[in-house]
């Protein structure tokens, strides 16, 4: 059994700043990716950020130079760091790992309950 947890969600105002933070806990063999993606009402869930266990990152264009995805690989965790926050980004913000529970088992894709962070203008 496998958990992610977020937490760091909440009300900003418009060019703040807000850092999400998600712990993945259970049996983990390996992890090769964890990320953050978002949902806004009525859009479709889209990447945010991933990193890889050996630092690889790739970003939405439409946060780039704004947020930073961060790893802690002995912690199991991810961090998401926004800045310059826009209302645009107001959105439910999900964790992703995807992760193998077993040598025998492949990699898949594990989501947080979500958080719901809001940029007010």
């Amino acid at each position: 059994q496998v958990q992610l947890v977020e937490s760091g969600g909440g009300l900003v105002q418009a060019g703040g700043s807000l850092r999400l933070s998600c712990v993945a806990s259970g049996t983990i063999f390996k992890m090769p990716a964890m990320g953050w993606y978002r949902q806004a009402p009525g859009k479709q869930r889209e990447l945010v950020a991933a990193i890889t266990t050996g630092g690889s990152i790739n970003y939405a264009d439409s946060v780039k130079g704004r947020f930073t995805i961060s790893r802690d690989n002995a912690k199991n965790s991810v961090y998401l760091q926004m800045s310059s926050l826009k209302p645009e980004d107001t959105a439910v913000y999900y964790c992703n790992a995807r992760l193998s529970m077993r040598w025998d088992i492949p990699v898949y894709d594990y989501w947080g309950q979500g958080t719901q962070v809001t940029v007010s203008s």
